[in-house]
């Protein structure tokens, strides 16, 4: 048997050679400065590559508009961050929609002002903080000012339990206490979508950043349901309840349990979910018109808030769904 070593080596520049439905070689040459697939080596190639792409620096790109939704603002989305005091007071005053903003700490002139002044009339949390948290964040010249721009509009939850109402449909909400984790969110927020839930509540200071890991996470679901970012989640419970909704909290401080089946979930309904870390906050507890646990077997007395959260809207859609 011949061995490996004794084959000779194909020529590093050989290439093999292909026949045609006849056995007939067919010639394999490729034009210089080109690739194996036509393209331009590392330039530009524009043409009818299966549906008019585009191609530069070396990667495909289609030249069909993205379809937005309903409650995404016209401009561009590749843009996630913002640095430059200047810039950031721009996107504030076009209303961009921004997550949050990071001043250097010590920084007071006209410009942070009006920054912080108009973040404040939108909701938009400004921490100030030192060089090296700037730093972490950029490595680019951020001037002491870094913004995060949302990949989504947050809607007014006034204007959307108005509209409900006006519509004849059940509310349902869910509202979110500190939830920190981006996955989390992400994962909840594709829960509420596929159990019917019409708006996610968060509070400004302590939540997930909305991003695009939120977004792959959440399948797409962020861009069809609206997140409302509330100042004061105190206050948005008080307005929930005095407008007809009933909140119910799931922790597994309480002692009444899901599957008892002893609260109607069919009506007007605010489902809250705590972090984490340590649940809901008792100030937030006091304000529940009930307190429901999930029944579970295992060693482990805790659930991932994104499972809890599919456990509790399923129950909600489960006992809508009898009821109709």
């Amino acid at each position: 048997m011949e061995k490996r070593t004794n084959r000779p080596a194909r020529p590093l520049t050989e290439r093999r050679q292909f026949y045609d439905s006849e056995n007939r070689p067919v010639p394999n040459r490729r034009p210089a400065g080109r690739d194996g697939e036509g393209r331009p080596e590392g330039g530009r190639f524009e043409g009818s590559r299966a549906e008019g792409g585009r191609f530069e620096g070396g990667r495909a790109e289609s030249s069909r508009p993205d379809k937005s939704q309903y409650h995404r603002p016209p401009q561009d989305r590749s843009i996630d961050m913002i640095f430059g005091l200047r810039p950031i007071l721009e996107a504030l005053n076009a209303g961009r929609t921004l997550d949050k903003i990071f001043l250097l700490r010590g920084t007071k002139n006209s410009m942070t002002q009006d920054i912080t002044a108009l973040a404040k009339a939108a909701d938009v949390p400004v921490s100030m903080v030192p060089v090296e948290k700037l730093d972490s964040i950029t490595r680019k010249n951020h001037q002491g000012a870094v913004a995060f721009v949302s990949p989504i509009d947050y809607m007014p939850l006034d204007s959307i339990l108005a509209g409900l109402y006006e519509e004849g449909k059940t509310p349902l909400l869910l509202v979110l206490d500190r939830v920190t984790d981006v996955r989390n969110f992400g994962s909840i927020a594709r829960n509420a979508e596929c159990m019917g839930v019409h708006a996610i509540v968060v509070p400004s200071r302590g939540a997930a950043q909305i991003n695009g890991d939120a977004l792959k996470t959440s399948a797409g679901a962020l861009n069809l349901i609206p997140v409302c970012r509330e100042s004061n989640l105190k206050d948005t419970l008080t307005f929930l309840r005095e407008s007809g909704v009933q909140v119910v909290a799931c922790t597994e401080k309480s002692d009444a349990s899901l599957e008892a089946e002893t609260v109607d979930l069919t009506g007007p309904l605010a489902v809250l979910m705590g972090s984490e870390e340590d649940g809901i906050s008792p100030e937030y507890l006091r304000l529940a018109d009930h307190k429901l646990r999930i029944p579970m077997a295992g060693q482990i007395s805790s659930l991932n808030v994104s499972v809890a959260s599919g456990i509790m809207l399923y129950e909600v859609l489960r006992q809508r769904l009898k009821k109709d």
